[in-house]
């Protein structure tokens, strides 16, 4: 099978840079699976998985939001933060989770940014699925 070269990238510089058979990401539009040879488009990327397929072999990032570019040779991933599976803190992501749903069940008697704990949990879902996916 056809591969396509994949650059995942943050504002601190690349995180990622393989050649991969397919890539799956999941935009605000929906999911998107893309192969070698797909049309080129950009579409912004919501907090989720980017899931690189080679063969039966598989890797996840976790992204915080960013644009997916694709071009028929090429899907780059600008994101505003990105982390390897095996990068993943496992217990400060947990921990994270638990301060995050903290925050939302004390919002009714604190003033709490109810947005900005609401993504902060999505984040830490994010990192923790893509953490048990790999093991």
């Amino acid at each position: 099978m056809k591969t396509i070269k994949v650059n995942v990238v943050t504002p601190d510089g690349p995180v990622h840079e393989s050649d991969v058979e397919m890539v799956i990401a999941k935009a605000e539009s929906g999911e998107l699976g893309i192969l070698a040879g797909h049309i080129p488009m950009v579409a912004p990327l919501k907090i989720g998985a980017v899931h690189l397929k080679n063969g039966s072999d598989s890797e996840y990032i976790a992204v915080n939001g960013g644009i997916l570019e694709v071009r028929p040779d090429q899907v780059t991933v600008l994101a505003q933060s990105a982390e390897l599976a095996e990068e993943i803190d496992y217990d400060r992501a947990l921990r994270a989770k638990e301060r995050a749903e903290q925050r939302l069940h004390a919002q009714k008697s604190e003033h709490v940014d109810f947005r900005r704990a609401e993504l902060a949990l999505q984040r830490a879902m994010n990192r923790i699925s893509i953490v048990e996916k790999k093991y």
